[in-house]
């Protein structure tokens, strides 16, 4: 089977990268407002439903809407494989974060890059250079001492505890083979399309979940901040689709790897101008070093040259 290869394009794809990154560094914080009135399956059918409507019209109104024959061109498995593991993803990433804390799920969900990462090393041929194992060995120990009380409480916690992380542990390696089932299609569609078709497919699969009645009592408030995570998905997913195109897929999961420490800068801002949306998290000094330490490593991995 021929693989897909990047276009070169690096400061492309590292722009549309840290694009991705910054929102989703930020989402947490407005699903965190947006739960408050809606249940988590709703407030996930409307987030693909939304993306789905807004980018099939951008792309009618652009005369791009993929063609029948593009369709039948790609590989209809990987488009299930790439829908349906998405699809996965996000269910259990929900189930997990009601059975633990945020700040658990947050590095457990690391576990997505990291092994979308090897996939690119394995699957796609990518190369890392020596200091780029170095930049993986750093970027571990610093998640490492960030997370330290969240792994400790890991290992020390009752069995809920363990089954919601369990389950996040999942949804990181459903959410992998999703990224990589994308790359592949990339071969044969375009980033804007396959999205179209794995939007489309999700919104179908969380339908019958979804509880469309209380869409219609929300607040101006929370009627925005539903429409911000739906904007949101369509465009950090179309950005991270699109870096896919044009860099390898070990370098693009080592910045989005950075995503855990824009959310909790992003709280720690929000929590002293709107303490209302969500309470403060507190660093400690070797909190700060491995956000420290996960930077360099991240840095170092995605702008090493390859062999």
């Amino acid at each position: 089977m021929l693989l897909h290869q990047s276009s070169g394009r690096w400061r492309l794809g590292l722009g549309l990268s840290l694009l991705t990154v910054f929102l989703w560094g930020i989402l947490p914080i407005a699903l965190t407002v947006t739960l408050q009135v809606l249940d988590v399956y709703t407030v996930i059918w409307f987030r693909f439903l939304a993306s789905f409507i807004l980018l099939g019209v951008y792309l009618g109104i652009r005369g791009k809407l993929p063609k029948l024959e593009q369709l039948y061109s790609a590989s209809g498995k990987l488009l299930a494989i790439a829908t349906l593991f998405l699809g996965i993803n996000y269910f259990l990433f929900m189930q997990g974060l009601a059975l633990t804390s945020p700040a658990n799920a947050e590095v457990l969900i690391q576990l997505a890059t990291l092994l979308l990462g090897l996939g690119g090393l394995v699957i796609f041929k990518e190369h890392y250079r020596l200091s780029q194992w170095i930049g993986v060995s750093v970027m571990t120990c610093g998640y490492l001492l960030f997370f330290r009380e969240q792994l400790t409480n890991l290992i020390t916690a009752h069995n809920t505890y363990i089954l919601g992380s369990f389950l996040i542990a999942l949804g990181a390696a459903a959410w992998a083979i999703y990224a990589l089932a994308q790359k592949q299609l990339l071969q044969s569609l375009s980033s804007s399309s396959i999205m179209l078709i794995i939007y489309g497919g999700c919104a179908l699969l969380f339908t019958p979940l979804a509880r469309v009645k209380s869409l219609f009592i929300l607040d101006n408030f929370h009627l925005g901040m539903l429409i911000f995570c739906a904007l949101n998905t369509l465009i950090a997913y179309g950005a991270f689709a699109e870096s896919l195109e044009h860099w390898e897929a070990s370098r693009v999961s080592a910045v989005i790897a950075l995503a855990p420490i824009v959310t909790l800068i992003s709280v720690a801002v929000v929590s002293v101008i709107a303490p209302a949306w969500t309470p403060p998290e507190h660093f400690t000094l070797i909190a700060i070093l491995g956000a420290g330490l996960v930077v360099t490593g991240s840095v170092a991995i995605a702008l090493g040259k390859a062999d």
